[in-house]
Parts: C-alpha cells; structure tokens; sequence
C-alpha cells in the first residue's frame, strides 16, 4: 500500500514541475495570468510558472497577414466595383492585444473593408484604377492609427484587385483601341511629317550646294578669265617692250651708222622726213606737226635745189618722198595738232 502512495505522490510531483515548466520561443511572448488576474509577460526561453494557479498565453509577435474578403463599393461617379485587399500586420503590445480587442482578426478585417468602401467612393473610377498605391498609403495610415490602442502597427496594405462591371470592361477596352488608334494615327502622321521635313531639307541642301558649285564655278571661271587676260596683257607688253627695244635698236644703229658716215644735215633731214611718214601711218587719230615744221620745210627746199642735176632736172627723193615746192612754204607755224 505504501508504495502505491509514494509512486502516485511521485507522479503528482511530476505532473506539477512539468506543468509549472513554459518555454517560450524567439518569436512569441508570454502572457501570465494568476488567478485570472494579468501578471507579467515573458520573454522568449525557459520559464516557471506555479500550475493549476498561474497559465501562460503565447502570443506571436512575428508579421501576419489578413485576407479582406472583396466587397462591393460604388465609386464617385456611380460605378459599382468588386474590391479586395490584404492587410499585413505584426504585433507591439501583446497585453493590449489580447485585453483591448475580443476578435482581433474580425475588427481589422471590418475596418479595413468600411475605410476602403470610404476611400473608393471619393474617387471616380478611372482615378481609382490609376491610384492604388494612394489607396494604399491612405488605408494603411487610417488602419495604423486604428490599431494603435490594440497594440498593433500596420505595416503595408495592398489592393489586390478591382473589378468594373462587364459593361465598363467593355467600353474601356474600345476607350483603349480608340486611343491606340488614335497613337497609330497621330504617330504615322508625324512619321509623314518628318520624311516631307527631311526631304525639303534635303532639296534645300542641295539646292544650296548647287548654288554654291555654281558661284564657285563662276568665280573659278572669273579668275581664269582675269588671268588669262593678264597673261595676254603681260604678253602684249613684253612683246611691245621687244619691238620697242628692237625699234630702238635699229634706230640707233642706224645713227650710228649715219654719225659714222660723216652724213650732213641733208640726210638728217630725209631721215626726218621718212619719221614722220611712219607716225602719219599710224592708227592714231590725232596727228602731232613739231613746232619747226616751217623751218624744216625751208630746209628741204634748200635741200632740193642742191642735189638738181648739171642738166636742170629735178631728183626726187628717195623712197617715194615728196619735196613741196619752195613757193608755197608756209611763213607761220601750223596748229600744234591735227
């Protein structure tokens, strides 16, 4: 019998150290209540509490998620929508969240739905189709303030999808093709407009290089021109200074010739003579008489009756020149030009 009793005492004993031993892990915290009563709260690792007077609630501290079921919402402009959400969530206070609210996934799950039907039905479909990371933003703050007193911080809120009526789907689906239609449109105009652009440009380029092939031409030609004609100038000059220089030449070895001789002042006078007869020749149009002409037609008279023969006939000069008669000699110098 005694043996009996101390192994049921033993049992007993037992079952009391091991209900009275907790282990909390890392990611949880423990709430200890005695007699019904909130305690103290646990950290993670080995912990003891007094069994069947102290209990221990373990309460995850790690960031959980709430599906929000999707809801219907009537936007600004009179469109009913289906909406759904995700809310993720993670723990601060473990105390207030199981003291402050009974059903925490049921609270934040309605809230998230009436703060969302609010938010949606400000805003015009298009707008709310365009603005989810708004409706985010603007959700996830109304929840984070909501939640605070629960001892929870919202960490992010995501719409997961907002469903138009067929109807809706349907006209903007048409909106999009009227649009692409529109782009195609717009953007093989501008394609036109950019080749008829680069092909006047190309026109105007050419044209100008055209222009200015020709005015080099031209001035290419023009230079030519100019310096053929120097080169004509430059030839007729150099011929001009060689006949010149061969005239004068002549001229002076052929009075040199004559000095030479020992002629008189009758030859001079002939070879006066012929000089004129060469300028008279000439292409010019102004005829220039020296000023003692008169006397040198006095001379040739002179000259004339000394070289008459002993028969009285009269020698004519040579070349062809002819000697005025004495009788008409002019006592007056002519004009300085005719």
């Amino acid at each position: 019998m005694l043996p009996i009793v101390i192994a049921i005492v033993f049992l007993a004993v037992l079952a009391f150290l091991i209900g009275g031993v907790k282990i909390v892990r890392p990611y949880q915290r423990g709430l200890v209540e005695r007699l019904g009563r909130y305690q103290s709260t646990r950290d993670p690792g080995f912990n003891i509490i007094i069994p069947f007077v102290e209990s221990i609630q373990l309460i995850d501290m790690r960031e959980q998620v709430v599906d929000v079921p999707p809801q219907e919402v009537i936007t600004e402009d009179n469109v009913v929508v289906s909406v759904d959400a995700v809310v993720y969530y993670e723990a601060t206070d473990p105390k207030r969240l199981v003291y402050n609210v009974a059903d925490f996934f049921t609270a934040i799950t309605k809230l998230a739905q009436t703060n969302l039907r609010n938010l949606i039905g400000d805003l015009e479909l298009d707008r709310a189709l365009t603005s989810r990371d708004t409706i985010n933003a603007r959700l996830r703050e109304v929840l984070d303030d909501a939640t605070d007193k629960w001892g929870v911080r919202v960490v992010r809120v995501e719409i997961q999808r907002i469903d138009p009526p067929a109807e809706v789907v349907s006209a903007m689906h048409a909106q999009m093709r009227a649009e692409r239609d529109r782009r195609a449109t717009v953007t093989e105009a501008n394609g036109y407009r950019e080749a008829a652009i680069a092909r006047a440009n190309g026109e105007k380029e050419a044209s100008i290089l055209a222009a200015e092939g020709r005015k080099q031409a031209a001035v290419l030609d023009a230079e030519g021109e100019a310096r053929a004609i120097e080169l004509r100038a430059d030839a007729e000059k150099l011929r001009l200074q060689r006949v010149g220089e061969g005239e004068g030449d002549g001229t002076r070895s052929r009075l040199e010739g004559i000095k030479a001789a020992g002629a008189d002042r009758a030859v001079l006078t002939v070879e006066y003579l012929q000089a004129l007869e060469e300028i008279g020749d000439g292409r010019a149009t102004k005829l220039v008489i020296p000023a003692e002409f008169s006397g040198l037609l006095g001379t040739v008279a002179a000259l004339t009756e000394t070289i008459r023969d002993d028969d009285g006939d009269e020698v004519r000069p040579r070349d062809g020149l002819a000697v005025p008669d004495p009788a008409e000699r002019v006592d007056a110098p002519p004009p300085a030009g005719i």
